[in-house]
């Protein structure tokens, strides 16, 4: 049960802080700013990966744990357990904010400011660079490197700080479920729940595209050197 309840406290304390953020925000009157609300993202990503990376990998994204399945370099028992830790520890932290902001609106939902399509692209690429650089730096279906936390961390800051205005930078199906569940602002949840599993199916064909070894062991070309996926 270990790495389940782990990955429930890493996703809970991402939407605790990274929605919190926003919401601290928006009731402070921009206090914290958009830079300061993607710094809060990648910080909080980076800290958990060193916190529970030796437990659960530290994934706290769905689409990670579909990534890593994908790649087969995670088993697929484990799949399901995984993103149902991850979907209650986001409904916990959204939970959170509503019970310490119930007049906040969103409560950090991801919304897109333009188009459906616009936002939809935007997220796929995004979770596709992002699961592109946690399968390079990660082992088997770990962040285990020293600077695996700080890599990924600076990925997701740097991709909320660019795209985050026009999409929300979500690349995290459980981080928008919760806070659109609790707040009802569930009109655009389609695109935040599909566009990063495409996205992470595409990091796992571009990392085999670039590595000879250790990326993934279910492409024609990859070898399955440095993975450990649990029998």
């Amino acid at each position: 049960m270990k790495p389940y309840v782990a990955e429930f406290l890493g996703t809970f304390a991402l939407v605790l802080a990274g929605c919190g953020a926003i919401v601290v925000d928006g009731t402070t009157g921009g206090t914290i700013t958009h830079s300061g609300i993607a710094l809060t993202f990648g910080l909080i990503v980076m800290a958990m990966i060193y916190a529970l990376g030796d437990v659960s990998g530290a994934h706290i994204n769905p689409a990670a744990t579909v990534g890593f399945w994908w790649a087969g370099r995670f088993a697929g028992r484990q799949v399901f357990p995984y993103v149902a830790a991850q979907v209650l520890g986001s409904l916990a932290g959204a939970g959170v904010l509503r019970l310490l902001f119930s007049e906040h609106v969103s409560l950090g939902a991801t919304l897109p400011s333009g188009s459906w399509w616009q936002s939809f692209v935007l997220e796929v690429l995004l979770t596709w660079l992002l699961m592109f650089v946690v399968l390079n730096v990660s082992t088997g279906a770990k962040e285990k490197g020293i600077m695996a936390g700080a890599a990924i961390g600076s990925v997701v800051a740097l991709e909320a700080m660019f795209a985050g205005p026009i999409c929300g930078a979500s690349m995290n199906p459980a981080r928008s479920l919760g806070p659109a569940l609790v707040s009802g602002q569930t009109q655009f949840l389609w695109i935040y729940l599909s566009a990063p599993l495409l996205g992470a199916i595409l990091a796992v064909l571009s990392c085999c595209a670039v590595q000879e070894k250790g990326c993934c062991t279910v492409l024609p070309g990859c070898c399955d050197a440095g993975n450990d996926v649990p029998a």
